[in-house]
C-alpha cells in the first residue's frame, strides 16, 4: 500500500500531480503487489541462532553479501557525490542494497526474541549483537539517503521506484540465504515473476507520464490535438515551384529563394 498511499497523499498534502495514468499505475502497482503475496513462497524453517549463522556463512550469502557491500560503498562514496542530486536512482539503490542486510537482520532477531521469551541464552550469542549493529547501521543509512531523495525528487516517485528496487534486493536475498524458491511449483513463480512485472508497469506509468495532464474529463481532447508533422521539402522543390509559378507578372523579373 506504500505506492498508492505515497502517491496519493503528495498530491493532496504537497500539491504534486497525480494524473489519470498515475492513478492507473498506483493500481496496477496494489494489484502486481497482491498478486506476488498469493504466490509467495513460504518461509524455510529457522528456528535457532545456530540454524541462522549456519546460513549467513554459507558461500553463496557471502559473495552475495560482499557483491552488495562492495557496490554500497561505490554508490556512497563515488556517485552519491557527483550524481544523487540529479539522478533519482543512485540515493533509492543505496537504500535498496542496505535494506538486504536489514531484512536479514530482522529476520534473525525475530529469532532471537523469540528464543529469549523462550529462556534461550540468546544474549549470550554473539549473532543477537551483530545482528542488533547492522539492524541500527543499515535503517540509519536508508532513513538518511531516503530522506535526501525526498528532500530533491517528486515523493509520488521516490516511493513507487523505491519499491520496485527494494524488493528486487529482498527477493534475490530470500533466494540465496533462505532458498524459499527451491520448493515452488511452476504456477507459484510464474505468478510472483507476473506480480512483479505488473508492478513495474504501474511504477513506470506513474514515471513517465508524470508531467502530462491526462484526466477522464480531456482524455478525449488530449487524443485528438495531435497536430500533423510538418512536410520538410528540399531547396530544389521550392525553386521548381518558384520557377514554374504563372502567378507573377512576365513583367516582374523572378526571385529565387533558397531555403536553409
Amino acid at each position: 500500500f506504500s505506492v498508492p498511499y505515497s502517491a496519493i497523499l503528495s498530491s493532496y498534502l504537497l500539491g504534486e500531480r497525480l494524473n489519470l495514468l498515475g492513478k492507473l499505475g498506483c493500481l496496477l502497482s496494489l494489484v502486481g503487489s497482491t498478486v506476488m503475496v498469493i504466490h509467495a513462497p513460504e518461509d524455510e524453517e529457522v528456528t535457532t541462532l545456530e540454524e541462522m549463522t549456519s546460513k549467513l556463512k554459507e558461500p553463496g550469502f557471502l559473495a552475495y553479501a560482499a557483491i552488495l557491500l562492495a557496490l554500497c560503498f561505490l554508490l556512497i562514496l563515488y556517485l552519491a557525490p557527483r550524481y544523487g542530486q540529479s539522478n533519482i536512482l543512485v540515493y533509492l539503490t543505496i537504500c535498496s542494497v542496505i535494506g538486504a542486510f536489514s531484512v536479514s537482520s530482522v529476520k534473525g532477531l525475530g529469532i532471537a526474541i523469540k528464543g529469549f521469551f523462550a529462556g534461550q541464552p540468546v544474549l549470550q550469542h554473539p549473532l543477537t549483537w551483530i545482528l542488533v549493529v547492522t539492524l541500527v547501521a543499515s535503517i540509519t543509512t536508508q532513513i538518511n539517503y531516503l530522506n535526501k531523495s525526498l528532500d530533491i525528487f517528486n515523493t509520488s516517485l521516490v516511493f513507487p521506484i523505491y519499491y520496485v528496487l527494494f524488493t528486487t534486493i529482498v527477493i534475490t536475498t530470500s533466494i540465496i540465504l533462505f532458498k524459499e524458491w527451491v520448493a515452488m511449483t511452476v504456477v507459484d513463480i510464474i505468478g510472483t515473476v507476473c506480480g512483479f512485472l505488473t508492478i513495474i508497469l504501474g511504477v513506470f506509468l506513474l514515471h513517465a507520464f508524470k508531467d502530462i495532464d491526462v484526466s477522464l474529463g480531456n482524455l478525449p481532447q488530449v487524443l485528438q490535438n495531435e497536430q500533423p508533422a510538418p512536410v520538410t521539402r528540399d531547396d530544389k522543390n521550392i525553386l521548381i515551384e518558384v520557377d514554374n509559378s504563372s502567378i507573377a507578372p512576365e513583367d516582374k523579373p523572378k526571385v529565387f529563394m533558397l531555403h536553409t
